[in-house]
């Protein structure tokens, strides 16, 4: 399977994860387990969906119990919403990264490696929302956007994990 991240190419300088995170570290682990959650609460909707389950609308009220739940009305709009907060939260990192890489420049490599990990990402969820829009209209395109889904749990799983076990020790003590 194709590697669009190109795990083997990332640099590592931080040896392992700290047994115990503080401050920005302890922030970092907090929001991605965050969206961990909501990326399982997306996926268990879809596959309800996908076993004829649930429809598109019924899907709504699984989806409300999730904490990012303010009148999202569908499904497809639950996952728009998802992808604005990644979005934003990656935007954040790739304004205050380069902060850090100044202040130990061992980890540009690292914070160059992530910023473009999170423009390969921006890509994937570009193709959710382009499925997710089809879906609406034709339920028949659940499997393309399972596939999406299926993608973006991979990589961005892959993502979360790289990132914290190469910041969350720096970042705890910035």
């Amino acid at each position: 399977m194709q590697d669009p991240l190109n795990e083997a190419a990332r640099p590592k300088v931080t040896p392992s994860r700290p047994d115990r995170a503080a401050g920005e570290g302890q922030t970092l682990l907090l929001v991605h387990r965050h969206l961990r959650q909501e990326l399982t609460q997306i996926k268990s909707a879809i596959e309800e969906v996908a076993a004829g389950r649930l429809t598109p609308e019924q899907a709504r009220d699984h989806i409300n119990h999730t904490t990012m739940r303010q009148n999202y009305w569908t499904l497809g709009s639950f996952c728009a919403a998802y992808c604005r907060v990644l979005t934003m939260h990656h935007t954040l990192e790739d304004e205050t990264f380069p902060t850090l890489a100044r202040r130990k420049p061992e980890l540009k490599p690292v914070v160059d490696k992530l910023s473009q990990e999170h423009e390969v990402i921006a890509t994937v969820l570009t193709q959710l929302d382009h499925t997710l829009t089809a879906m609406m209209s034709d339920e028949s395109k659940i499997d393309d956007v399972r596939a999406d889904v299926a993608l973006l749990d991979r990589l961005l799983t892959s993502h979360l994990t790289y990132e914290e076990d190469q910041l969350v020790a720096p970042l705890s003590v910035f």
